[in-house]
């Protein structure tokens, strides 16, 4: 049986308030508008749509992420010590912890 095949050459405008560029570049622009910013625990609510309890049930205080996040053993969660005290969260290192075990955070 003989395949038919049409080769066609399209151009397509691109506006010029717009750019086209690679995903590994989209990916590591997002990421470095994130250096040097801290998040509270209501933006890590807002950020993945989950309630505190929750977050601190299912990533922050299981073992398997704690030694990984907890800023006392080399990570990037400050994990409050006294009463009163907040929760700091390095978001560029967060975004991608989040990013790279989506996976294992939700799959119960």
């Amino acid at each position: 049986m003989n395949k038919q095949q049409l080769n066609v050459t399209l151009s397509i405008p691109i506006p010029e308030d717009m750019v086209l560029i690679k995903k590994v570049e989209l990916e590591a622009l997002q990421q470095d508008r994130l250096i040097g910013v801290y998040w509270t625990m209501g933006d890590l609510e807002n950020r993945i749509g989950k309630k505190q309890v929750w977050i601190k049930d299912n990533i922050l205080y299981p073992q398997k992420f704690k030694r990984q996040l907890d800023v006392s053993q080399g990570g990037f969660v400050y994990y409050p010590k006294a009463k009163g005290e907040k929760w700091s969260f390095l978001a560029s290192k967060m975004s991608r912890f989040l990013e790279d075990n989506f996976y294992l955070i939700f799959s119960k």
